[in-house]
């Protein structure tokens, strides 16, 4: 059978891919499962007309996200023929075959697929489906998310407690699911509270707590902080994250050029830079402050105009932007 899974959320697509991997035979998943990114035309046709041998259903899984995203002549999809002969071999495809099309965009990429491409107008007549990341702002439907995929884990919530989680943990479906199976394990047959998910799941500003102290050369608090984070997390995981957290600020620190809040949270959080906008905000300000006391040039951009310059009319920084006609505020209002 041919599936074609394509969007944002990497989280469905892959529980999609695990579920039908679960369908084969675990002593021969070496030899019954297989995985290829962007091949060349003729090893796609030749991966698509594999032959199971003596170990009863195979997968495969095809990224193919350059097939339909591409700008070179490379990537820019197939000819008539080529199209004509995939779809020869997609129609008569081994009856213990699964193939996967997976067209996987990662988050906050530039890149968008174009359905307007053969090879997608193709994939998009056997089973095909459309992953797209929830908005941040759709509370309704991530709580709604929430409870359906703790239900599926005999964790049963009430409103309040998912939304609880929702503002605690954010909007990223990996890390939802990741602190819901916490929780599982957790409560064991009780149903969990408001109380333990504050108790249990990690937050934002308990890594950037972590970081800020770590950054302050804060050793003592900087070690409390990791200590509580030890009761809720493990340490690769603390790690990874922090990775990511401290990486993103000293990119951002070292940027003197361009002061933009929801470029500074992708920076922080690319999975979920909604979730650190007030964080992003206070580092822009920070960020804005140096420079100012180094009467410095820059620019920077806000949907908050008009507050944050009475902000600055307040605090006394207007004599230094009057006498400073090269500053340019580029104001976003």
């Amino acid at each position: 059978m041919i599936y074609f899974f394509y969007g944002d959320e990497e989280f469905n697509i892959s529980n999609e891919i695990k579920k039908l991997k679960g369908n084969l035979d675990k002593d021969f998943i070496e030899m019954s499962f297989k995985q290829f990114n962007n091949p060349k035309f003729p090893d796609l046709i030749a991966a698509v007309r594999t032959q199971p041998m003596m170990f009863g259903k195979m997968l495969i899984v095809i990224n193919c996200l350059t097939y339909l995203s591409g700008k070179s002549s490379d990537e820019n999809g197939f000819d008539d023929k080529q199209i004509k002969q995939l779809t020869e071999a997609l129609d008569n495809v081994s009856e213990n075959l699964d193939v996967i099309f997976v067209a996987q965009l990662p988050p906050d990429s530039q890149k968008k697929i174009d359905k307007r491409k053969k090879i997608f107008k193709l994939l998009s007549k056997y089973n095909s489906k459309e992953f797209v990341q929830i908005p941040s702002y759709k509370t309704a439907e991530l709580e709604s998310w929430i409870k359906q995929q703790a239900k599926s884990k005999d964790l049963k919530l009430s409103d309040d407690v998912a939304a609880e989680i929702l503002l605690q943990v954010g909007s990223n479906l990996r890390l939802l699911d990741s602190e819901l199976e916490k929780l599982k394990i957790y409560s064991k047959d009780k149903a969990p509270t408001k109380e333990t998910v504050k108790e249990i799941c990690v937050t934002n500003e308990d890594l950037f707590g972590f970081a800020d102290f770590l950054i302050e050369d804060n050793k003592a608090k900087a070690l409390i902080e990791y200590q509580k984070l030890l009761t809720k997390k493990h340490p690769l995981e603390i790690l990874s994250v922090l990775h990511t957290l401290l990486h993103g600020k000293i990119q951002i620190k070292a940027n003197s050029t361009n002061h933009n809040a929801d470029e500074i949270a992708k920076g922080l959080s690319p999975f979920n830079p909604e979730s650190v906008a007030i964080e992003a905000g206070r580092l822009m300000l920070q960020r804005m402050d140096d420079l100012l006391a180094e009467g410095a040039d820059f620019a920077f951009e806000t949907t908050l105009a008009t507050p944050f310059l009475c902000e600055i009319y307040r605090t006394g920084t207007r004599e230094r932007l009057l006498c400073n006609p090269t500053l340019f505020l580029a104001a976003d209002s």
